[in-house]
């Protein structure tokens, strides 16, 4: 089994949802961190959520969590991991477009 410490990064993250990350196909995925930036001139609020392809399930992360401008929030991190299984992904939305900034890092096994 070969491991892989990756990190996907995505800018400008607006009003509809953006894949920040998905896990390739016969792998499986430790999420070790998830920041959210705010990138606009305004606070933002935005939302993350978590498609499971083997469940058939989506839920949210977070939701409509306040971002104010210039700031940013760890939804992942420290202590907290989240697992994934091939083809999960996490999604994230801005209430504002071209707004957030999004950095995911794993540890992908395969």
């Amino acid at each position: 089994m070969a491991n892989s410490f990756k990190n996907s990064i995505t800018g400008s993250v607006g009003t509809s949802g953006v894949i920040a990350y998905r896990t390739p196909s016969a792998t499986t995925t430790t999420v070790i961190g998830v920041s959210v930036a705010n990138a606009a001139a305004q606070n933002i609020s935005v939302s993350a959520m978590v498609r499971s392809s083997t469940e058939n399930k989506c839920v949210y992360l977070v939701k409509d969590a306040l971002i104010p401008q210039g700031g940013a929030s760890v939804l992942v991190g420290g202590e907290q991991k989240l697992v994934l299984g091939a083809n999960d992904f996490i999604s994230v939305t801005s209430s504002l477009a071209n707004s957030a900034d999004v950095v995911v890092s794993v540890l992908e096994v395969s």
